[in-house]
């Protein structure tokens, strides 16, 4: 936390739960076999985000085998106006009837075969930490602020924490 904060630990846990909850498409961020890191988009499969994101992949894909090699990856979400970064570890899970529960039409229109398809695989990101920024207000409020910050030559408030997720 930030000095000056006075929000509990489990309220800036909320505070990223709610971020992410409102943003179901992520970047997806691993390190390949050259040591690059690459980004890929993902469809978060798991609405309440409880340090565990879960995706879905096909297990002969390229993000597969970077986690398979480096597990250490990073998980961003965008808005308009808000941003979160979740870094952590990813493991490959075999679990069929996990699979199957979190499979939706969503997930069939860009993986073949279904839950059934032995190539189709999950990938458990487990957050060790997460930062976020909000901007506050409405739409109107934040023009208003990047204005008065372009005249006043102040930069925006905005709300930027970085929340330990474990522990």
């Amino acid at each position: 936390m930030s000095d000056g904060d006075t929000r509990t630990h489990d309220e800036l846990q909320a505070k990223v739960r709610d971020l992410v909850k409102d943003n179901r498409l992520a970047m997806l961020t691993s390190v390949g076999a050259d040591g690059r890191l690459v980004s890929k988009p993902m469809a978060t499969q798991d609405a309440e985000f409880d340090g565990q994101i879960w995706f879905i992949s096909e297990r002969d894909s390229e993000k597969v085998r970077n986690i398979t090699a480096n597990p250490h990856v990073n998980v961003s979400y965008a808005s308009n106006d808000a941003w979160v970064s979740v870094a952590g570890t990813a493991t490959v899970v075999d679990d069929q009837a996990k699979l199957a529960e979190l499979w939706d039409s969503f997930t069939g229109a860009w993986l073949e075969g279904g839950p059934e398809n032995p190539n189709n695989v999950l990938i458990r990101v487990d957050g060790e930490t997460a930062e976020f920024w909000d901007t506050p207000g409405s739409k109107i409020t934040q023009v208003t602020n990047l204005i008065k910050a372009k005249t006043t030559g102040k930069t925006i408030d905005g709300d930027n924490e970085t929340v330990e997720l474990r522990g």
